[in-house]
């Protein structure tokens, strides 16, 4: 049977896709550029009181002793100081240095080994990228010396903190670089500061796709000099005394990349939606991942971990639905899921469209509770977080 052409034109996939994503690309730099001028820079804003006392880990009346001592940034000409991460990491040393102990700067200390924190989940949706950005953040701002790795694509990590994939990523500047099987790059080349001080990026775009493609034939010829779910790892050994935490922000697809950075990791946290769906889809990932894991595993890759854990994303606590989801899953993995969820929130999700964390913006911005809610939910989870990493090194 023939059919009739109805008066339009087929769409040829290829040009009209190569087509919009050009428009895309340009619409996007001009938005970019409108929200951050080429001669502007992202900053990480200052902290009050007691957020600042809070970060550090003292009361704020002790803030107020030490900074009334000289050792904080001088006041406002309301007599109010704010805090810069700086001035908090000058605060942690100074207590250390005054009361002869190690209690305020967390940096790592001999016999402590290298955290490398997984997060990961093969769906879209899950707050995956949401919660590596906001982790590495925190951590940093705890004083911890972080590097964080984009090794999704899509590259949403590498943006929120500052370095557009299409603009600002060249060739071989992503991790892929330094693990690809011809020619790899030190890592040490790759690695960029952010506005934030103590946190490092490595930052993400579409090449990391070519590591994908050439492992196969990698492993068909045999010539690779180590197998590919060592090379993360291997690339990250010569960098590894310069942090305390490495936290990888996983492809949403279960391949090599993430086999990879599955076998350097020492952590793993999965991230997951309470609905049905999103539920099911993470049963079938939980499955593949161990079979394809168990080979791995046979072929000399790491497989066990200092900690796992289950974090429940966008949880709304007044959905019905949502709640027996979360009771359903605990009654399952019991502790190895993480005791706070994180909230769904328009605090997140509004300060996300300007490429912004939480922990960047304006309280003023905002509904009070609105934000206030927000940030207790984060600083729980990751406080959460904090508590295993020290955990493992065996610190109170």
């Amino acid at each position: 049977m023939m059919h009739s052409k109805i008066g339009h034109e087929q769409e040829h996939l290829p040009s009209t896709l190569s087509a919009d994503s050009r428009e895309l690309s340009r619409q996007l730099q001009l938005h970019q550029q409108k929200i951050f001028p080429p001669t502007s820079q992202k900053t990480i804003r200052q902290f009050a009181p007691a957020e600042a006392a809070h970060y550090i880990g003292i009361a704020e009346g002790y803030l107020r002793q030490v900074a009334g001592e000289g050792y904080g940034p001088e006041p406002m000409a309301n007599g109010r100081r704010l805090y810069t991460p700086d001035d908090m990491n000058r605060i942690r040393v100074t207590l250390d240095e005054k009361n002869g102990s190690q209690k305020y700067v967390p940096v790592r200390r001999p016999g402590e080994k290298l955290q490398v924190v997984a997060v990961m989940n093969f769906k879209g949706g899950s707050a995956k990228t949401t919660t590596s950005a906001h982790l590495a953040q925190f951590l940093a701002i705890r004083g911890y010396r972080v590097l964080a790795i984009d090794l999704d694509p899509q590259a949403s990590l590498s943006a929120l903190f500052g370095h557009q994939p299409e603009l600002d990523v060249g060739e071989g500047e992503t991790l892929y670089g330094a693990i690809r099987y011809d020619n790899p790059r030190p890592i040490s080349d790759i690695v960029r500061a952010t506005y934030t001080p103590n946190l490092h990026i490595v930052p993400g775009n579409l090449e990391l796709m070519e590591f994908e493609h050439e492992t196969p034939t990698a492993i068909a010829r045999g010539t690779a000099e180590s197998m590919f779910f060592a090379r993360i790892g291997e690339a990250l050994a010569p960098i590894e005394s310069l942090y305390d935490v490495v936290v990888i922000d996983c492809p949403p697809q279960l391949g090599f990349l993430t086999m990879s950075a599955l076998c350097a990791a020492t952590s793993v946290l999965i991230t997951v939606h309470p609905q049905m769906l999103d539920v099911m889809s993470m049963s079938q990932f939980l499955a593949m991942t161990s079979e394809l894991m168990e080979v791995v595993e046979k072929a000399g890759g790491r497989t066990s971990y200092d900690w796992m854990r289950y974090l429940v994303t966008r949880f709304e606590p007044n959905d019905g639905p949502q709640s027996q989801m979360t009771g359903f899953m605990r009654g399952i993995f019991g502790t190895r899921m993480l005791q706070h969820p994180m909230l769904k929130s328009t605090a997140i999700s509004d300060a996300g469209v300007t490429k912004q964390t939480l922990y960047e913006v304006d309280r003023a911005q905002f509904t009070r509770g609105t934000y206030d809610r927000a940030m207790e939910s984060l600083n729980q989870v990751n406080s959460e977080i904090e508590s295993l990493l020290k955990s493992t090194w065996g610190r109170k």
